[in-house]
């Protein structure tokens, strides 16, 4: 990425975590934002980007997303969602499976979103490591924000579909939750012997073979990662509480489509929700109760939302309009924008770079045209580290790289 002085001037700047500055300037040093406020001069030398007219805000996050792992025009070839030959999967990796060419990257940044938490499918019990990554780069080490951000799980339809129909445990909501609580002992295990040879005196010492599955899940009991279940109906929500209390891991609830139901249990425990996708049918039992109404269902509740497209479930440049309805059915305006931003940049351990308009962050800005809540607004320019990636103007789209 392009390195110096950028100030961004003239919009209305967002910062999220704070009040909306008129006329506010953000000022770039290599890559990060310098400084934020209003009608801030720039320096000497800086690239002076216009923004009047326009809406400063930082780019938005999917917090839960197949973007590049389910490629999309790719068909069964770019299909690397799920590894679904046994129930834990724990030591697969989203990032072994990242394509950075994936077209929704680029669908993404046209509708302000710049960062996606990559997450493996639901057909397992425990699926496997998501990693938090850049919308822009050519590899996805480059891309890379954390890794990993969270462990995936499974719990409800899916799992005892895709085991039932192989006539293997589990076929059941009961095999699930004894699968993932089995799995989750034997860590614990693993855990437990590793720390007994450290007790040891050095010369005394055996090495602990190795076991990936049991590494990974380690990091979640010891709460180094979240554990990201996937789950929609309030009784698998109420079986995720649970086995989270059994053994102490930090929770979030991805899909959450009936967690309304049980939001004030949710809130007492400070559990985020990641909840969509909302433009879809009722494509299964789970999806019953889907409503637009239940983000701000939620939030009213006390609960920390985020919003999911679930790509490609519902096409990633869509997210910002999911919030828009959202609101349009009682979401808070300020809750429905850190739904996108600082929320899921805190569920996925990347809020010290990204999710506000704040100095020190990396500077991944996006101007919009107007109000992003406003169905007609457009992402006119993107930023990534401050670069400039993205530009809409004369009605045509223009990458970087094009």
């Amino acid at each position: 990425m392009a390195k110096g002085t950028v100030a961004i001037t003239g919009g209305t700047v967002v910062p999220v975590t704070g009040e909306p500055i008129e006329n506010g300037t953000v000022l770039i040093e290599d890559g990060r934002i310098a400084a934020v406020g209003p009608a801030l001069p720039a320096p000497a030398g800086a690239r002076v980007v216009d923004a009047a007219g326009g809406w400063v805000l930082p780019g938005f996050i999917e917090a839960h997303g197949h973007v590049g792992v389910h490629e999309e025009a790719e068909g069964w070839a770019g299909s690397d969602t799920n590894e679904m030959t046994e129930p834990v999967t724990a030591h697969v990796r989203a990032i072994d499976a990242i394509n950075p060419a994936d077209l929704g990257f680029r669908d993404a940044i046209t509708g302000g979103v710049l960062a996606v938490n990559v997450n493996p499918g639901s057909g397992n019990p425990i699926g496997g490591q998501t990693a938090a990554i850049k919308c822009w780069g050519r590899t996805v080490d480059e891309m890379v924000l954390r890794q990993p951000s969270g462990l995936k799980s499974a719990l409800g339809e899916d799992p005892k579909r895709v085991y039932g129909e192989q006539k293997k445990m589990p076929s059941t909501r009961l095999g699930t939750a004894a699968v993932i609580r089995g799995a989750l002992v034997d860590a614990a295990n693993y855990l437990a012997r590793i720390e007994a040879q450290q007790r040891k005196p050095e010369s005394e010492r055996t090495p602990v073979d190795r076991d990936l599955k049991l590494e990974a899940l380690g990091r979640v009991l010891r709460r180094e990662i979240p554990w990201r279940q996937h789950c929609h109906r309030a009784d698998d929500i109420a079986t995720a509480l649970r086995i989270a209390e059994e053994f102490g891991y930090r929770l979030v609830i991805d899909h959450g489509t009936e967690a309304h139901l049980v939001a004030d249990i949710l809130a007492a425990r400070d559990i985020p929700v990641v909840i969509g996708p909302l433009l879809t049918s009722r494509s299964k039992v789970e999806l019953r109760n889907r409503s637009l109404a239940n983000p701000g269902r939620l939030a009213r509740a006390g609960v920390t939302i985020a919003i999911t497209t679930d790509h490609p479930v519902v096409p990633i440049h869509f997210l910002v309009h999911q919030a828009t309805l959202a609101v349009k059915d009682g979401l808070d305006r300020q809750t429905a924008l850190r739904a996108l931003t600082i929320n899921p940049a805190r569920i996925a351990g990347i809020d010290d770079r990204l999710g506000s308009i704040e100095p020190g962050k990396d500077a991944d800005l996006v101007i919009w045209s107007g109000d992003p809540l406003d169905v007609l607004s457009r992402v006119r320019r993107a930023f990534i580290d401050g670069a400039e990636i993205y530009r809409h103007e004369d009605g045509e789209a223009r990458f970087a790289d094009a």
